[in-house]
């Protein structure tokens, strides 16, 4: 797992006023471990492109609005453990460059800042949501795959 049941729980509600569960944190982990590899991997490119075999923050592809979130992340006084985020990482195929301290560091809040983003989502999808269900879960999931 990416997080602890209790940091997730509390992310979802001050987020965007959501409850929910372990199985939500499980499909969302499992979710999330998929989009930080996505990032990781298009950095790569980035970094290959530049002609350098280390991955640094400015490769990673920060959107103007993941950038507004991962602030908004750090004012939620929550602060993500680094090694759940590298050992759910270590689960999916390496990259064939290493990636930089200040990448590592940079993980788990952006993890954070997907998780508030996320939550985000199932609200706009559905204001009246209190209870994510599979089927709001996977329409986020959609969303997010169109856009990451």
């Amino acid at each position: 797992m990416l997080m602890k049941i209790a940091e997730f729980e509390k992310l979802f509600r001050l987020a965007a006023g959501l409850d929910v569960d372990k199985n939500d944190l499980k499909r969302l982990s499992d979710f999330l471990r998929n989009k930080v590899y996505d990032l990781l991997v298009v950095a790569e490119r980035h970094a290959k492109y530049n002609g350098r075999d280390i991955i640094f923050e400015p490769d990673v592809p920060i959107t103007k609005g993941l950038q507004e979130t991962l602030k908004e992340f750090r004012a939620m006084d929550t602060t993500l453990e680094l090694k759940p985020v590298l050992d759910t990482l270590a689960t999916l195929p390496p990259l064939d460059l290493e990636i930089s301290e200040d990448v590592r560091n940079l993980l788990p809040e952006i993890v954070g800042a997907l998780v508030v983003a996320y939550a985000r989502v199932l609200k706009e999808l559905d204001p009246m949501l209190k209870n994510p269900q599979t089927e709001h879960h996977e329409r986020a999931e959609r969303v997010f795959n169109l856009l990451l």
